[in-house]
């Protein structure tokens, strides 16, 4: 892999907003040819953990939502936010109780992401949580949201075919897929993704 070093000089950096949850930053910078450029940054105050129950007949549970910043509702993975300097194992266990009432006591990382490296610095975790017991969700007051146990294929399939947008929710089912040979229960087709057409 080739490493280079930052071709960027930042000159200024100012804060421009913040609430409980991100900030926002404005820095004035030179870009890589030298020339003025203004670049906008969202640092937000927690880390975006996600998490797949698996249990023992391959099945797995999403979540359902209507997502305010898209407009739409929104089928995903159980996730949630690790605020700083948290471990992010510990709040994926609270997040997975949270929103479906599961607990697991077999648990592995399987994917680190930044979720959109061009506008902020965030960090993306993916669990599979195995070994399952069911319990009572515990939701927030601001979470109206459905929950769906499905067989995992179904999910990687929904994933696959633009069903399930959230790019945390389909880097974690892809990668889960490729780690243990899944293929989704579905015929390839030729259609483009959902988005394009």
């Amino acid at each position: 892999m080739n490493r280079r070093g930052n071709p960027w000089r930042t000159l200024s950096v100012r804060k421009v907003y913040d609430n409980p949850w991100l900030e926002l930053w404005e820095e004035n910078c030179l870009d890589p040819s030298g020339r003025p450029a203004l670049y906008g940054k969202v640092s937000f105050r927690s880390k975006a953990v996600g998490i797949i129950p698996l249990d023992g007949e391959e099945h797995t549970w999403l979540v359902g939502q209507y997502r305010y910043c898209l407009n739409q509702y929104s089928w995903e993975i159980p996730m949630g936010g690790s605020p700083h300097p948290a471990q992010v194992l510990e709040s994926a266990q609270r997040e997975l109780r949270e929103e479906t009432g599961l607990r697991a006591s077999s648990w592995q990382q399987i994917l680190f992401v930044h979720t959109s490296n061009s506008v902020t610095d965030e960090e993306g975790y993916v669990f599979v949580a195995e070994d399952l017991e069911q319990g009572k969700p515990e939701f927030e007051s601001t979470e109206d949201i459905a929950i769906r146990r499905l067989p995992i294929r179904e999910a990687i399939r929904m994933a696959m075919d633009g069903d399930i947008t959230d790019g945390l929710s389909v880097a974690g089912l892809l990668r889960l897929a490729l780690m243990r040979g899944w293929g989704p229960d579905t015929t390839p087709v030729e259609a483009p993704p959902r988005g394009l057409r």
